[in-house]
């Protein structure tokens, strides 16, 4: 077996990786349409890179980038942020889930591609990229901002649906009709949601006892084997191995080794996941962009503004102001990893071929636009908030005679502030001069005081002390006294 050579390729793709995501980094951009673009250029649908590379040879990889990508989801997964606030979470995040699935569906069904399409579809347009968002958040420093609770809150309402969206985009894609076996397979995705997140809330004592080890490598080598482990039993049961995945990092991140394992995972998590859009970028041909190119910039305008009609009932259910509307909505805008896992689904599954070059173009689009609108909010909703109408600018022109008198009342005002400034500084002036001298005063009495203490040491000497000290020996002076 001889992998020289595929090996220096990807490791050359890698490279190349790194070098345009430092130029992204410049702009703002992150990291999975730089990942995608190096697959593109690599295609062996292109011919923009010398050497052939097969999506084939990395599949294996990709998978686990996929896994790591929703277990980290899951870890991060915050279990009292939505059982402490879970009322108004549920209607906020419901809300924006309802608004963005429903217009995605029933874009998905005019486009003409097909129900299953359409279910797809309304999922890569309707649900925002976690990832990406977090990372925004911390990049842009807005964790103390007003509206980030609320922003976190209601991802974690996304992440709940994600997990259920899936488990019946699962059952739908895999092509049964009769009603039975489609009742059976969602009956045991629920039974099976429910079991995880019950252990997750009330089992986290015994998971972290079933954790407890001081090997690192042991440890590392627990947690991915329950990764795996349980993304196989997702794709058994038939809520995909995505799932599986989520569910366990919900698990692990009630237990009390959740800081431990981010260490590990995170790394692991961003060498991996760059595999997994690497991959998709190889599987992507540029030639059928043209095929979708007007459906996406349909989509990519139906996401913005529905994002900016979500941020805006989300600040008014929350009860904040347009900034921080205008924050969420640019937030929320972003679309990433989310949209190219139901890209790989709707492959296996065989729908409509052009599912996999509009999740491509569409991602690319909005990783790029998304990340720069998020950046620009805060300057855009300051610029809107300090616009002055111009019937102010362009009023009546000023009377001269009432411009000189607010001059002279200005001017005047200015003399008698000069007067008083005068004055205090003069008062401070003699108040520390008499200060200085107040000092110079008690100085010089306490030198007097030492010169006399220092005489009567030495004339006077005091006679408890002398009571206290053992007698003296013929013929020896002693001398005591205070020396400070």
């Amino acid at each position: 077996m001889h992998v020289g050579e595929d090996l220096l390729v990807l490791g050359i793709l890698l490279v190349v990786a790194y070098v345009l995501g430092r130029l992204g980094k410049v702009i703002g951009l992150p990291t999975i349409p730089i990942y995608m673009i190096v697959g593109v250029l690599a295609s062996p649908n292109t011919d923009f890179f010398p050497l052939d590379f097969e999506s084939g040879d990395i599949e294996l990889i990709a998978v686990f980038g996929l896994i790591l990508l929703l277990f980290s989801l899951g870890l991060e997964f915050d279990q009292e942020e939505f059982f402490g606030n879970a009322k108004t979470l549920i209607i906020s995040g419901g809300s924006w889930v309802l608004i963005n699935m429903g217009a995605g569906f029933i874009f998905g069904m005019l486009v003409g591609w097909g129900p299953r399409e359409a279910l797809v579809i309304a999922g890569m347009t309707g649900t925002s990229s976690s990832a990406i968002i977090t990372k925004l958040l911390i990049e842009l420093r807005r964790l103390a901002n007003k509206e980030t609770p609320m922003i976190l809150g209601v991802t974690v309402v996304g992440d709940i649906f994600i997990a259920i969206y899936l488990s019946i985009v699962s059952v739908v894609l895999s092509g049964k009709t009769e009603i039975w076996p489609i009742v059976l397979q969602l009956s045991i995705a629920f039974l099976f949601l429910v079991a995880m997140f019950s252990l997750a809330r009330w089992g986290g004592r015994v998971v972290s006892r079933l954790m407890r080890t001081k090997d690192d490598e042991l440890f590392t080598i627990l947690f991915f084997g329950l990764v795996v482990l349980f993304a196989g039993i997702g794709e058994i049961i038939g809520v995909t191995d995505a799932i599986g995945a989520f569910l366990i990092g919900v698990v692990l991140g009630a237990s009390s080794y959740r800081a431990k394992i981010e260490r590990v995972a995170v790394p692991l998590r961003d060498i991996f996941a760059a595999f997994f859009f690497l991959n998709f970028g190889l599987a992507l041909d540029i030639a059928q962009f043209g095929s979708v190119i007007g459906v996406v910039f349909i989509a990519i305008g139906m996401t913005f503004v529905l994002s900016l009609l979500s941020g805006a009932l989300l600040a008014w259910l929350h009860k904040m102001g347009p900034r921080e509307a205008l924050n969420t909505a640019a937030i929320f805008v972003n679309r990433g990893e989310f949209t190219l896992i139901l890209a790989t689904l709707s492959v296996s599954a065989g729908l409509d071929p052009r599912l996999q070059p509009f999740a491509g173009l569409y991602v690319l689009s909005m990783a790029i636009l998304g990340p720069l609108f998020a950046a620009n909010s805060e300057k855009i909703g300051s610029a809107l908030r300090h616009r002055v109408p111009a019937s102010v600018t362009t009023g009546a022109a000023r009377n001269p005679m009432r411009d000189e008198e607010i001059a002279l009342v200005e001017a005047a005002t200015a003399a008698q502030a000069a007067d008083a400034d005068e004055h205090t500084r003069s008062a401070a002036k003699r108040d520390s001069v008499n200060s200085h001298a107040a000092d110079d005063t008690v100085t010089q009495a306490k030198h007097l005081d030492s010169m006399a203490d220092f005489a009567l040491g030495q004339h006077s000497p005091d006679p408890d002390d002398d009571a206290d000290r053992p007698a003296r020996k013929p013929g020896r002076e002693t001398h005591t006294g205070d020396y400070s």
